[in-house]
């Protein structure tokens, strides 16, 4: 598995010091093993003295989620800037003069 960023091994500590067991809190930041994603958790038990495990668990699920609806529509974006460099690039007219 990739190594842990700086804020996910920051994440694990603070579910440690919440009182979660060592190996949720590991699970929790092996997932989130980004200094965006375990940024996000941060953020939110900041919010929270205590929540219960599966509730953390939702959140990570969102964050994931959220996560790859950015990769993907930076994939699309990169996808359509290739199309249009594609399009833009490409002869209007083709060598007996007709429209391409």
């Amino acid at each position: 598995m990739k190594e842990k960023s700086e804020s996910s091994r920051i994440l694990y500590r603070m579910l440690m010091e919440k009182g979660y067991s060592e190996e949720f809190s590991d699970l929790i930041s092996q997932n989130l093993n980004t200094d965006f994603t375990a940024g996000r958790m941060i953020g939110y038990l900041s919010h929270y003295t205590s929540l219960p495990e599966a509730e953390i668990v939702d959140e990570m699920l969102s964050i994931l989620s959220d996560r790859n609806r950015i990769m993907q529509k930076k994939e699309m974006e990169a996808a359509n800037a290739r199309w249009n460099e594609m399009t833009w690039n490409r002869p209007l007219f083709d060598e007996e003069g007709d429209r391409s």
